[in-house]
């Protein structure tokens, strides 16, 4: 192919590196949400953020939004966009935001409201719609392009991320800033698609999930346990010729370990609840639980005799199969599960030795 007959390439620059990308996508899920709460009144908002790739709003909403409901929001979006409203950023005291949240009757904004630290700031979309906001914004709704905005797709989500709270529905966006960079964002995800790892384990037989064993807990079969054994073998000879040292450590144990390392008072609501059937169950007289992580096992390996300075740096490898209780509307596929097996190491080394360790650990 001649120079001039190759295709343009597009650029699709990274959330993290274009400042104005991330107000793209902030404003544009403001516009959705006024957009929301035009054709459902009884729609309150929640939080939206940007996101890497696209935006989403999560909302309470008496019905549940479809399909046909996406595509009448982003007609809406379209109308607000082209109404080419300024996007007004205002500082205004607690009581005062106070006072407007409780005369529109957003019950979510005012929970917001009790966590924000003053300046409390608000942004405006023209003078019909608001929300509680810390930025950033475009300062215009022209400055968002239709042709590059897409809805994409709905999910259930809990308030707070808390499942004995209310249930919530998200919808997901994606902006970008031209109408090129949404047509590869999208042409990307369909290449991703056919790549995804829940479908290929499926077609290939390599993994499956099933309700009586519980979700999250994937069971390998005999074709994928092959695959991971090798993979396994493979990284297990690349560790031992890198000095490290493999230990095998058990699947629960008693919850003062993980008062001590800090784990139960940072992550209790992430671990699964002590063992226990009823008031008699010897495992619930001793406090043992599901180890959510295996670094307090492995230091008590180190922990179990006395260390010269000369035994470091020392180097514990293991596969260690671990248990969180993800939320039911966080899992997905192998990416997102309750039972995993990880390939974790912890390294005891002196201050000295810390630079050498770090930098050799990429070789």
């Amino acid at each position: 192919m001649a120079q001039s007959e190759q295709p343009e390439k597009i650029h699709l620059p990274r959330t993290s590196e274009s400042e104005q990308l991330k107000k793209i996508r902030h404003t544009a899920s403001h516009v959705m949400a006024m957009a929301v709460q035009k054709l459902f009144p009884k729609a309150q908002v929640t939080i939206g953020p940007w996101i890497e790739s696209g935006f989403y709003y999560d909302f309470d909403n008496p019905e549940p939004f479809t399909e046909k409901d996406l595509k009448a929001i982003k007609k809406e979006m379209i109308k607000i966009i082209n109404r080419k409203l300024p996007v007004i950023r205002e500082e205004v005291s607690r009581e005062e935001a106070e006072r407007r949240i409780k005369a529109v009757h957003e019950p979510y904004k005012l929970e917001i409201l009790e966590g924000l630290e003053e300046p409390i700031t608000i942004y405006h979309l023209g003078e019909q719609w608001w929300d509680l906001c810390a930025g950033p914004h475009v300062e215009n709704t022209i400055d968002l392009n239709p042709e590059a905005i897409d809805l994409e797709s709905l999910a259930g989500a809990y308030w707070r991320g808390d499942e004995t709270k209310a249930q919530l529905q998200r919808i997901y966006g994606t902006a970008w800033e031209t109408p090129e960079q949404l047509a590869e964002h999208k042409r990307r995800k369909e290449e991703a698609l056919k790549r995804d790892h829940r479908r290929l384990g499926r077609e290939l037989g390599l993994f499956i999930f099933s309700d009586q064993v519980g979700p999250g807990l994937p069971l390998w079969t005999p074709k994928g346990t092959v695959l991971r054994s090798t993979l396994e073998d493979f990284l297990k000879q690349e560790q031992l010729k890198r000095g490290y040292l493999p230990v095998v450590t058990p699947h629960i144990a008693r919850i003062d370990l993980f008062k001590t390392s800090g784990h139960w008072q940072k992550y209790k609501e992430d671990m699964f609840p002590m063992m226990a059937e009823d008031d008699d169950d010897r495992l619930a007289e001793q406090g043992f639980v599901l180890k959510p992580m295996n670094c307090p096992f492995h230091i008590q390996i180190y922990k179990s005799d006395l260390r010269s300075y000369r035994e470091l740096p020392m180097r514990l490898a293991e596969f260690g199969t671990v248990y969180r209780y993800e939320q039911s509307g966080e899992l997905g596929g192998l990416t997102r599960v309750r039972g995993f097996t990880v390939d974790d190491s912890h390294l005891f080394v002196t201050p000295e030795q810390l630079d050498d360790e770090f930098l050799t650990s990429w070789i």
